[in-house]
């Protein structure tokens, strides 16, 4: 698709006029005609505002001249993948999992290939396999290559083992000791609990990225232990095959 065509396709799928539109980004309606006759484009700071408005990265405005892929995992990104800034702006350069909320969540090359290594190996790609392509893949990309820049010289790291140290603290029975939190998306882990009034609730934000972990339970049998936690909470819950039967064990403000 080329940019008239996607702006058209965006702004009619939101029902938005026109009109509507030039109110939303700033510019008269005539320049979204103009972009949708193919006259024009957006120029850079238009562009950033309907990524945003859109929920779409530039790339997908510009009719997707690139193939993108996470600057810090090499994972290929599409728009539902990419992550944002605490603005809320698409940043087109990292997955969800790597970079939420304009903090980097990875810190050690080691630690993120041991949980990528788990979503890549297969019949055909052993985790040796998986192990070699990421250590040579890694640091050929942007993160890496800039990593003393980029980081945030271990805060973040150091949030994490403030994180760990509090659910360790709170000794709830049949959980093993928690030894490493890694980036979770809301939408694959918002269990709904069922309350003793009978109603059902989510915790979290599908769009938001947390802390988490699986832990197997010491009591044995099918249930696992699930451990989410940010800034603001810690949830402890347990659950069996695939999240199904969740239970909620512990939510506790920070």
């Amino acid at each position: 698709m080329d940019t008239k065509d996607v702006i058209f396709d965006l702004r009619t799928k939101r029902g938005l006029s026109q009109d509507d539109l030039a109110e939303k980004v700033f510019v008269t309606r005539q320049a979204v005609s103009r972009w949708e006759n193919g006259e024009t484009v957006p120029n850079t700071e238009t562009l950033k505002l309907l990524s945003k408005l859109f929920d779409v990265s530039i790339n997908t405005l510009l009719g997707a001249p690139r193939r993108l892929i996470c600057q810090c995992c090499g994972m290929p990104l599409e728009d539902a993948l990419i992550s944002r800034e605490k603005d809320g702006t698409p940043n087109e350069n990292y997955c969800k999992w790597c970079y939420a909320d304009g903090t980097y969540t990875y810190g050690d090359m080691d630690d993120l290939i041991d949980v990528c290594v788990r979503h890549m190996v297969n019949e055909s790609f052993s985790e040796a396999q998986a192990r070699a392509y990421l250590k040579q893949l890694l640091p050929t990309l942007d993160y890496w290559k800039r990593y003393e820049e980029l980081s945030d010289n271990g805060q973040f790291e150091v949030f994490k083992q403030k994180l760990i140290e509090e659910i360790n603290g709170l000794h709830i029975e049949g959980m093993p000791r928690v030894e490493k939190l890694n980036a979770l998306v809301g939408q694959s882990v918002n269990l709904a609990y069922r309350l003793p009034n009978g109603d059902q609730v989510k915790f979290l934000d599908d769009q938001t990225t947390y802390l988490g972990n699986q832990l197997e339970s010491e009591f044995g049998g099918e249930r696992c232990f699930g451990v989410l936690a940010n800034m603001e909470f810690i949830l402890v819950c347990t659950y069996e095959k695939e999240g199904t039967n969740p239970e909620l064990v512990l939510y506790k403000k920070r």
